[in-house]
């Protein structure tokens, strides 16, 4: 009942009042927040084009999804939580209108997201009709001065305007960026490794987004960095954005969408997903060999934001809807949570 439950949570949430009146009078929103927010950013609004809920879904049921989530978001509250976005959840035009509404949802109740995106498939895209080859070496683009020209924008235009657009037609209020805004993120060439202008975060620049986020707006921070003494564009990988990211922000919480369930132990049967784990019981899966290819980037982006004061990092799966707010507001989530 609670996966079934949780699963329609934006559903159950069709008759939410808006932040500040009587189901959260526990947690009213500072007048600030009214004020900013266009009146439209309620969960009911935010929500108004969800599926109903399954037939035998009863009101009972429908409190229940709420009273789980209600210490959640109280501890969450006033929380920055950094999300990194892409893969299937960004090409699916159904599963990112899900999860922008999930973004703005979690925003209109005092939350304080953080998203961080690349755009890989897009990026393709456009190369393939400037008639320009995509080439990676160990899983990295190679990215000469043509393909570093489309990776900006792309990435700093069509993909990160589009997300601000969905974001405030959902009701709230985005603000779109690049790593090289303010020298939000500042990066070195990997010149080792002749892969063309591809970058390592050497440092991130958190003003700016503090900035926005005390203001409740929402970042979109795009994956292209800038050597500070050059002012090259640099394309960096979006997952160790934001991770470097949520340590300079020194986030609740970093939350890394993927097109995998979690961590498995066995990578064709999501029952031997890891729900939980720690930094010493992780390292010890990699050193097994169970934690593999792609998978390895990904948590060594986790441990390294948690030894610098990141409370939790989660992994979850993109393409299953909602995923988000069932990570964040459930007691069971749905992907695997790391800790130090």
């Amino acid at each position: 009942m609670l996966l079934q439950s949780t699963s329609v949570y934006a559903a159950s949430c069709k008759g939410f009042k808006t932040a500040g009146t009587k189901p959260l009078q526990s947690r009213p929103c500072p007048q600030a927040r009214l004020i900013r927010r266009p009146t439209e950013c309620s969960a009911a609004n935010v929500l108004r084009e969800a599926p109903e809920a399954p037939k035998g879904f009863s009101p009972f049921d429908r409190v229940s999804v709420l009273s789980e989530a209600l210490p959640y978001l109280q501890q969450f509250r006033n929380k920055t939580i950094v999300i990194k976005y892409g893969g299937a959840a960004m090409k699916d035009p159904t599963l990112k209108a899900g999860v922008i509404k999930d973004l703005v949802l979690l925003a209109c109740v005092g939350v304080q997201p953080v998203l961080v995106h690349g755009g890989g498939p897009e990026i393709n895209i456009w190369l393939n009709k400037l008639g320009i080859k995509a080439e990676f070496k160990n899983g990295l683009r190679v990215t000469d001065e043509a393909t570093m020209d489309v990776v900006e924008m792309v990435l700093g235009g069509r993909v990160n305007k589009g997300l601000v657009t969905l974001i405030q037609q959902a009701g709230g209020q985005a603000v779109g960026l690049c790593g090289k805004d303010s020298n939000i993120i500042r990066a070195r060439q990997m010149v080792e490794k002749d892969i063309g202008f591809v970058g390592d975060i050497t440092s991130v620049n958190k003003d700016l987004i503090q900035a926005l986020v005390k203001e409740q707006y929402i970042p979109v921070v795009a994956s292209v960095a800038a050597d500070p003494q050059t002012g090259q564009a640099l394309n960096v990988n979006a997952d160790i954005a934001a991770g470097e990211m949520a340590a300079a922000l020194q986030a609740e919480k970093l939350i890394l969408m993927t097109d995998v369930p979690g961590v498995l132990k066995d990578k064709d049967d999501i029952a031997t997903k890891y729900t939980a784990l720690d930094i010493k019981s992780t390292r010890q899966l990699v050193a097994d060999g169970i934690i593999a290819g792609g998978m390895i980037p990904k948590v060594e982006c986790c441990i390294r934001c948690l030894a610098q004061g990141v409370a939790a990092t989660h992994i979850i799966d993109g393409r299953q809807p909602h995923s988000l707010l069932m990570e964040l507001l459930t007691d069971t989530g749905v992907g695997t949570m790391i800790t130090g």
